[in-house]
Formats: structure tokens, C-alpha cells, sequence
């Protein structure tokens, strides 16, 4: 059997993305719904992808060191702050 740390080394973004996406909706691209064991894989498989290959800073994000990155309420605050998505003016409206 290949070792999980090659697997990861030389999987493709697009299967992580697919995992990723099976893992939060609970069913593969088709439709078959994982079983509780397959979700929990997968789940791990992400997760361990996320800490070797993604430099995540997010809130809730796993981060190199494979710890949850935990941003403050101020340093959530100062991300969201900033330009705004867009502007409308009554009469547009």
C-alpha cells in the first residue's frame, strides 16, 4: 500500500478539491452519499492536505504545523474591514 505522505505529495488540487467537497456535502460528485466512515477518511485526508500543501491563514483553516489557525474577534474584525463589495445610490435602487 502507498503511504499516505506520498499520496499527498503528489495529489492534484482538483482531487483534494473533490474530497474537500465530498467531505462538507456528505456524497460523492454523483450523488452516492459517503458512509460515516468514508466521510471521516476523507475528512482527514483534506485536513492533512490543508497543513502539508495549502499556506492557509484563514479562520478555521489547518495551518503548516497542523494546528486550527484561531483568529481573534479584533484580527477577524480587521480582515472584513475594507472596501465595500458595492455602492448604490437611492435612485439606483
Amino acid at each position: 500500500m502507498t503511504d499516505i505522505n506520498q499520496v499527498i505529495a503528489q495529489m492534484p488540487i482538483e482531487v483534494y478539491e473533490r474530497l474537500r467537497s465530498a467531505a462538507e456535502l456528505g456524497k460523492w460528485e454523483d450523488g452516492t452519499v459517503l458512509s460515516e466512515t468514508q466521510r471521516e477518511s476523507t475528512l482527514q485526508v483534506v485536513m492533512l492536505y490543508q497543513a502539508r500543501k495549502l499556506e492557509q491563514t484563514e479562520h478555521f483553516t489547518i495551518a503548516p504545523d497542523g494546528k486550527i489557525n484561531e483568529l481573534s474577534k479584533a484580527e477577524l474584525q480587521k480582515q472584513f474591514r475594507g472596501e465595500p463589495i458595492a455602492e448604490f445610490k437611492a435612485q439606483d435602487l
